[in-house]
């Protein structure tokens, strides 16, 4: 999918590749050999569950130099590489300044569930690239600070939101979620793999179409 000059595409589960004079990767996990075809020069990690920081699939696309920004608990399970990278920990309201581009993290956690506790400390993303704001809610309910969200002055604000259920979301509060942030364009994720389905997807994106929300699936690199 083409923004403007970005290009964004969905690895599979909460993974995402974006392009633009740079290789961005997000949680990748069990991405396929030609979606690790371009090498990294940043990663961006949202936990530290194997879905989403994957050693496997990080020594797939890491290159010297590349750059990796992750939660603390994220450092040691990706400490040691064959080439050296660069390791930066980013915790909730932090952000990270790399010139074009500008990262923050923001929380993401269950309310009534038990996979990822508030006290984690876990996190979403909100990557600043140009006039394209980018939410990548990582592992979440629809939580208050999503509040804070809502009318972001980008010209592009596209919001990548968790629809599987169980340990996230599921279609129906995924829509509500994107309802209250008010998005340019919503992408469904966190299905397909593990959890969730495509009809779970379709059902997103049909929700939101009846809450006023542009919402697209992005077919699987």
């Amino acid at each position: 999918m083409k923004v403007e000059d970005l290009e964004i595409k969905w690895l599979g589960h909460a993974g995402f590749f974006i392009k633009n004079g740079l290789n961005i990767y997000i949680d990748p996990y069990n991405i396929s050999e030609k979606a690790a075809e371009e090498k990294a020069d940043l990663i961006l990690i949202t936990h530290s569950h194997y879905d989403h920081c994957s050693v496997e699939d990080l020594n797939k696309i890491v290159q010297e130099g590349t750059k990796i920004i992750c939660t603390a608990d994220c450092h040691s399970k990706i400490a040691r590489f064959d080439v050296p990278v660069k390791i930066q920990p980013i915790e909730q309201d932090q952000e990270v300044d790399l010139g074009t581009i500008k990262v923050s993290a923001v929380p993401a956690y269950n309310i009534d569930k038990p996979f990822h506790s508030r006290d984690s400390k876990w996190i979403g993303l909100l990557i600043k690239i140009n006039q394209t704001l980018i939410y990548h809610a990582g592992d979440t309910d629809k939580i208050p600070e999503m509040q804070k969200l809502t009318g972001f002055q980008s010209k592009n604000f596209i919001a990548l939101l968790p629809i599987g259920g169980r340990f996230t979301m599921d279609a129906e509060e995924a829509a509500e979620a994107a309802e209250l942030i008010k998005p340019t364009l919503a992408i469904p994720m966190h299905y397909g793999g593990i959890i969730g389905t495509k009809q779970d997807a379709e059902e997103f994106v049909e929700l939101c179409k009846e809450k006023g929300v542009e919402a697209r699936i992005l077919g699987k690199e």
